[in-house]
């Protein structure tokens, strides 16, 4: 078995596992997105989403693949999901590692998830590659005006939401979890002190992102996904090195169905009693995250096992 293996090759196999379907679905991508942009029809150019979004998918199980081709991992999933696959849902998770992605990719395949994406900014849709992969993916670009641009010039008051409204119209055709890590950063105890963060095992999450993506999306979305992930047995900053050693061992994930309540939709940079509440109801998401967290430690511990 793989897992026997020594941890250099371990290492060997889980890169190039990643790096071979990364490239292969990367390069297939943007050719299908070049060959939407080459024809501007509106069948042809749905039909080019979809086998991009064939092929995301591809990726996704690819990766999540890869917590069961060197390491024993033990996952424990609490938590109600009620997912339709046909659906569209926005998922508010925490950030520890990159390795939340390939997490959350074993989780859309575990639960028949609708293919995550990401909100974007604007500018990255110049990026060689990667803004055209992104766009033959549909995901949005945000575009956002600063309080500053907005005094100066008070026509393009709500013209970000409406462009980014406007590119959030192909999800219509195609169901989509969009993922905001919150936090905006990845965890690390150096982050954690200098921002004197008020929980113990998270950042403070900021709301204006999240805010922006349901004033855009909200109507559209059918539930939220409040996912938290831990990595119990792994509190230092080698999540990475142990994922491609075959070192992970326990992964502990919950995750919390929400409605999408109108109280949660609201213009956060102009009604200050709006954002106030939503900056409230997320910090209260972050505490029970915290416990939960807590609880995925405690659990561990009872077992007797190294954390």
């Amino acid at each position: 078995m793989l897992t026997a293996l020594v941890v250099p090759l371990k290492v060997v196999i889980n890169f190039t596992w990643g790096a071979v379907f990364t490239a292969l679905v990367g390069l297939s991508v943007i050719i299908v997105g070049l060959c939407k942009a080459l024809i501007p029809m509106n069948a042809w150019q749905r039909f080019c989403s979809r086998l991009a979004n064939t092929l995301f998918r591809v990726w996704g199980f690819a990766m999540a693949k890869m917590f069961s081709l060197t390491q024993p991992v033990q996952w424990h999933i609490t938590g109600a999901a009620n997912i339709n696959r046909h659906g569209w849902y926005m998922i508010l998770c925490n950030h520890r590692s990159w390795v939340d992605i390939p997490v959350l990719m074993y989780l859309a395949a575990r639960h028949q998830m609708p293919m995550p994406r990401f909100f974007l900014k604007q500018q990255l849709i110049w990026v060689p590659f990667v803004g055209l992969g992104c766009w033959a993916l549909d995901m949005p670009f945000m575009k956002r005006y600063s309080r500053e641009l907005l005094a100066k010039k008070p026509h393009l008051q709500g013209k970000d939401i409406a462009t980014t409204q406007r590119s959030c119209q192909r999800f219509r055709h195609i169901p989509t979890t969009v993922i905001n890590f919150c936090e905006g950063t990845r965890f690390t105890a150096e982050k954690h002190a200098q921002k004197n963060s008020p929980y113990r095992y998270l950042l403070t999450p900021k709301a204006g992102g999240t805010a922006f993506s349901l004033q855009a999306m909200g109507e559209q979305f059918d539930a939220i996904l409040d996912i938290t992930i831990s990595y119990p047995q792994q509190q230092g900053g080698a999540l990475v090195w142990n994922f491609l050693a075959g070192r992970l061992r326990h992964i502990d994930v919950h995750i919390e169905t929400l409605p999408v309540t109108p109280d949660l939709i609201g213009d956060y940079a102009n009604d200050e009693a709006f954002r106030q509440h939503f900056q409230a109801w997320l910090n209260q998401r972050w505490q029970q995250k915290d416990q939960h967290i807590e609880q995925a430690l405690q659990r561990l511990r009872s077992k007797g096992a190294d954390t």
